[in-house]
C-alpha cells in the first residue's frame, strides 16, 4: 500500500495498528523524530486537518515544504500533477493533499512517493475517519454492535462516506439522520429521525451543512429543531453515549451551543487525537519505503 486515498485502502489489521500506534504516541513523552521532508498541498480551506498535520510533522521532526495555491504556479495554470511531480522532484518523501475535485488522485498514478488524501471534494476523508475510530475506541474499547448515527448533510459529506463504510466493516450498526434531499442513495444505510437516534445511539456524530457544495444556500433557521442536537434531545441520550463532530461546527445549527463542550462531547478530543493519528499515519507510510523507526523514540 503506497498511498492513502480511501479508508478502504487499509485492512482491518492496518486500522487497529494505526489506532494502537496513535494511542502509544499519546501515552509517550517522546516523538519519533523522523528525519524526513513532506509537503502539504491544500487547495481548499482547512484549519484542523492542516494544522494537525503540521503539528504531527513538528512532533516527528519532519520538515515541511511550504505551499499556498494563491502564491504558487497554480495561478499560472500549473496542473495538480505537475505541482505534485515538482514536489516529488524537489525531494519530498510524502505529500498530503486536499482538493475540491473528487478522486483527484486518479491523475496522480505516476507519482511514486506516498500520497495521503486529506479530503477530495465530497468523496472521502480517510484520516478524519481514523482519528474518529481512535476516539470511539478510547471510549468503548471496541466497535462491534455499537449504534452510530451520522446526522446532517450526508450527500455532500466525505466524512459521512468514509466513516459509514469503515464503521460498518468493523461491526458497528450505522444509520443516518438527514433531510430527504440530502440522502445519499449510494450508501446502503437506514435513515431514522433525530428523536429516534438520540435514544438508541452510542455515538451521535454530527455534520455541518456544507453550503459551499450546494447549488443554492440552505436557510438554517429551523434546522436545529428538526434535525439537530438540542439540549432536550441531549437529555434523552443513553448514559454512556458520546457526541462527535468533525468540525467546523455551527453553534445553534446542528448542535446547541451548550452541548459543544458538555461532558458527553468528544469534539475537542477528536482534534487532539488528530495530531497523534496523523503522526501514526505519516510514520506508517514512511515505513513502507523501508525506513523503520520506533514511534516512541
Amino acid at each position: 500500500m503506497n498511498h492513502l486515498f480511501s479508508i478502504n485502502d487499509l485492512s482491518v489489521e492496518d486500522i487497529h495498528q494505526l489506532i494502537d500506534d496513535a494511542n502509544e504516541i499519546i501515552e509517550s513523552s517522546e516523538s519519533p523524530h523522523l528525519p524526513h521532508t513532506g509537503a502539504l498541498l491544500f487547495y481548499e480551506p482547512s484549519t484542523r486537518t492542516k494544522m494537525s498535520f503540521e503539528m504531527a510533522c513538528i512532533n516527528s521532526g519532519v520538515n515541511l515544504l511550504s505551499f499556498a495555491p494563491e502564491t504558487s504556479s497554480v495561478t499560472k495554470g500549473e496542473s495538480l500533477y505537475d505541482t505534485v511531480k515538482t514536489v516529488e522532484a524537489i525531494g519530498a518523501e510524502f505529500v498530503v493533499i486536499r482538493h475540491n475535485q473528487e478522486r483527484y488522485y486518479d491523475e496522480l498514478n505516476q507519482i511514486s512517493i506516498p500520497i495521503i488524501n486529506a479530503g477530495d471534494g465530497s468523496g472521502e476523508h480517510p484520516t478524519q475517519s481514523l482519528l474518529d475510530l481512535l476516539t470511539i475506541k478510547q471510549d468503548f474499547g471496541h466497535f462491534e454492535n455499537l449504534v452510530i448515527t451520522i446526522c446532517g448533510d450526508i450527500l455532500h459529506s466525505r466524512v459521512a462516506r468514509s466513516n459509514a463504510q469503515i464503521l460498518s466493516k468493523l461491526g458497528a450498526k450505522v444509520q443516518f439522520v438527514a433531510k430527504s434531499e440530502w440522502h445519499d442513495q449510494s450508501l446502503p444505510f437506514e435513515y431514522v429521525t433525530m428523536d429516534e437516534a438520540v435514544k438508541e445511539s452510542d455515538v451521535i456524530m454530527l455534520l455541518r451543512v456544507q453550503n459551499e457544495r450546494h447549488k443554492q444556500t440552505y436557510q438554517c433557521e429551523d434546522y436545529l429543531d428538526q434535525y439537530g442536537l438540542t439540549v432536550e434531545r441531549g437529555k434523552l441520550m443513553k448514559p454512556k453515549s458520546i457526541i462527535m463532530h468533525p468540525a467546523p461546527f455551527n453553534r445553534g445549527v446542528e448542535i446547541d451551543s451548550s452541548l459543544v463542550e458538555c461532558e458527553r462531547s468528544r469534539i475537542f478530543k477528536q482534534m487532539s487525537n488528530g495530531v497523534a493519528m496523523r503522526q501514526a499515519i505519516i510514520n506508517f507510510y514512511i515505513n513502507q519505503g523501508g525506513l523503520t523507526y520506533d514511534i516512541t523514540h
